[in-house]
């Protein structure tokens, strides 16, 4: 035995030292340890135990901070913006050793540790920090809390659409660091514009312009943008896009890879798989990347030291969240460059009434291009009115007019031809059958809508029927409704140009591309494909049924549809022809004409700013069954200035029919009201609506009505 041996022990037994270190192993091991998920009998944290949680629940009379103890055990991952779990409904009177106890487990963020409680009653025990990955930054926090206010929303709902659905493998894989800011770009296809150059000199001085960019036709749109962010970048600022689909997402994906190379932006698109966004959007989170590329759902993206926000064509209804609190990108990231003090960049071939008065107010500059810069890039485009088509045998008979015979057979001789085709399902409105001019109320000049059967025409937002209209324009008493049906087109084409390929693209099945050679692409609106060399001609057929929406929004969405279909087509000196199927004296025939999409959006502002109409004033819409929306409305303390349009009843949805977002259920009559306030009380109406509703959802009240701050479709 040596010597080492005998010191530690031998015959005499242990040493007192060791003796004392096993009885206080035994004691541990015998004392009752604290369970997760509840911690009972677990020491608090030392320093700031108490966390404040906002619960995942969705809830306008829940949309609170709730306070949580803090275990010692979770002290060091239990941070700011990480995702706990909590016990969530247990009340008061379930509590042990002064902690509260039961209740079910729910999804949270914690917000902030404090050093004491609000509330005086016992405190529940943080169940589970789920990642210590903050993912809720306080920049994020602040911007959620201001959409969820301007919808009349809660914050948690937001926070679903701004944090994507954790990926453990994801948050496991490591981040490179950031790569070094590239150089400051030349203008290229900027140059075009009067103030482009000027608006990329400014973003790479790290200055913030604001701009409503009305884009040039042709495939360059994807490379300016690819350009802003470039020079945001060579700044050492961050910048973001939000585009509406996913193909043109790929378009200016395709633009930063080769102005940038790989490495220096992310894809951000409901494309994408779980893991691959939740990857993408941590590398974005953790400053790996600077520039991100993405869809609706990018618009709450976490850019570390943002100095850019674009949004392209932001008259798509895909820029609007069909989830609540039903955000809409432009607004986001308006509130964005205000708050983080960046650049803004609305760009599209089109210009909406929203941008129109963003320059108007003096918040946004134009970027546009000279007259004889855009004619020497637009197409050539004719028209197709009514008496033509009365004496045209050959609209009669195949329901086509011979000038598009004509210019489609032309251009099938050099390329591809488009013809945009309005898709079913539109409601017809009624309007002059002298003048075109739109029937409306005289009361709250809503659009005048003809019921089944016979009767007087009843208005689509107030309800109030009219039973002697006359038009204001020219006096006629004729109606007609705005609809011609595109049926047998396709077929029609086949019999016409028998040995030509046609191809479609649709709702089922969208094309991305279609290569140049002669051929004939059918399309709905929105999804016509990009051609090789683009197309030699396009027809525009049935414009009266996207011109007779029943909608607020009919002239102008018509004219972006119009125009986006048309940007494809080659230039005037290159042969390029579109031909539009719809009345040469409306307003949004003639601005295609001459190209002038910002006229047009000028001409609408001040037409809405006259009768009251958005974006002049806002308004709310809410929805819901009869009783239930009378009781909502009686309860409702609205701004002195608000104005309740209606109710009228919402068309009722039949069992098995595709459902339109914020349609009610399958089979239940529904009515709904239009709540119209003046400039200034935006924000009063959204507190009153979300302060009602949040008191109905308290109080047990039942069925809940749908509230939808600045609805796209008004009627």
């Amino acid at each position: 035995m040596s010597s080492e041996d005998g010191a530690r022990g031998g015959a005499g037994g242990a040493a007192p030292e060791q003796l004392a270190l096993i009885r206080e192993a035994v004691q541990k091991a015998r004392a009752p340890r604290a369970k997760p998920r509840t911690w009972r009998g677990a020491a608090l944290a030392k320093e700031l135990p108490v966390a404040r949680v906002l619960v995942d629940k969705g809830v306008l009379h829940l949309d609170r901070y709730f306070d949580y103890a803090v275990p010692e055990e979770l002290d060091a991952v239990a941070q700011p913006g990480v995702r706990v779990r909590v016990r969530f409904g247990a009340g008061g009177r379930n509590v042990r050793e002064g902690r509260r106890e039961g209740g079910t487990l729910i999804d949270g963020f914690l917000v902030e540790r404090v050093a004491e409680s609000d509330y005086a009653g016992p405190l529940a025990a943080l169940a589970q920090v789920v990642s210590p990955e903050p993912v809720l930054s306080p920049e994020l926090l602040g911007l959620a809390r201001a959409v969820a206010d301007r919808y009349a929303g809660s914050l948690a709902d937001v926070l679903q659409l701004a944090v994507p659905p954790r990926h453990a493998r994801a948050e496991a894989a490591g981040t490179a660091g950031p790569p070094p800011a590239p150089p400051a770009p030349e203008p290229g296809s900027w140059a075009r514009y009067a103030r482009g150059p000027e608006f990329l000199r400014a973003l790479a001085a790290g200055r913030s312009p604001r701009a409503v960019w009305t884009a040039l036709p042709g495939p360059d749109w994807a490379q300016e943008i690819g350009r802003a962010v470039q020079a945001t970048l060579a700044s050492g600022r961050g910048a973001l896009v939000v585009v509406p689909a996913g193909r043109p997402a790929a378009r200016v994906d395709e633009a930063l890879r080769e102005l940038l190379g790989e490495g220096q932006h992310a894809l951000l698109t409901a494309d994408a798989g779980q893991e691959r966004r939740y990857r993408e959007w941590l590398a974005v989170r953790r400053g790996a990347v600077r520039a991100v590329v993405g869809t609706r759902a990018a618009m709450f993206a976490p850019v570390r030291d943002l100095g850019l926000v674009v949004v392209w064509d932001d008259g798509d209804a895909a820029h609007s969240d069909d989830n609540a609190p039903f955000p809409h990108v432009r607004e986001v990231l308006e509130l964005r460059a205000t708050r983080d003090r960046c650049a803004f960049l609305l760009g599209s071939w089109s210009c909406t009434v929203e941008a129109a008065q963003l320059v108007e107010s003096g918040w946004a500059a134009p970027v546009v291009a000279g007259r004889e810069q855009v004619r020497a890039v637009a197409p050539l485009v004719r028209t197709v009115g009514d008496g033509e088509l009365a004496r045209d045998e050959a609209a009669r008979a195949a329901r086509l007019p011979s000038l598009a015979w004509q210019v489609a057979r032309d251009g099938l001789r050099d390329g591809p031809v488009l013809v945009q085709v309005p898709r079913r399902g539109y409601v017809p409105r009624t309007a002059c059958a002298q003048c075109r001019e739109p029937a409306r109320c005289r009361h709250c000049a809503g659009p005048l809508e003809a019921r089944e059967g016979a009767g007087p025409l009843v208005c689509g937002w107030c309800g109030r029927e009219e039973a002697h209209w006359q038009c204001p324009e020219c006096g006629s008493r004729r109606l007609r409704a705005q609809v011609v049906g595109a049926r047998r087109t396709a077929e029609e084409l086949g019999r016409a140009f028998p040995a030509v390929p046609v191809r479609t693209s649709g709702r089922e099945h969208v094309l991305d591309t279609v290569p140049g050679t002669p051929a004939l692409v059918v399309s709905t609106p929105g999804a016509e494909p990009v051609a090789e060399g683009g197309y030699a001609a396009a027809l525009l057929l049935d414009g009266w049924a996207m011109l007779g929406r029943p909608d607020l929004r009919a002239g102008e969405e018509a004219l972006r549809r119009w125009i986006g279909a048309a940007a494809l087509v080659r230039n005037q000196g290159a042969g390029g022809t579109v031909v539009v199927v719809a009345e040469p004296t409306l307003r949004p025939v003639q601005a295609l004409v001459r190209w002038d999409p910002v006229g047009h959006a000028v001409r609408e502002l001040a037409d809405r700013a006259e009768l009251g109409f958005p974006p002049v004033s806002r308004m709310a819409a809410v929805s819901g069954a009869a009783q239930v929306l009378a009781d909502f409305l009686g309860g409702v303390e609205l701004p002195p200035d608000a104005e309740v349009l209606g109710p009228v009843p919402v068309p009722v949805v039949e069992p098995g029919r595709v459902r339109r977002v914020g349609a009610p259920p399958p089979g239940e009559a529904w009515e709904r009201a239009l709540i119209r306030v003046p400039p200034g009380s935006g924000a009063a109406l959204a507190a009153a609506l979300k302060s009602a509703q949040a008191a109905r959802m308290a109080r047990g009240g039942g069925e809940v009505v749908r509230i939808r701050v600045d609805p796209l479709d008004i009627g």
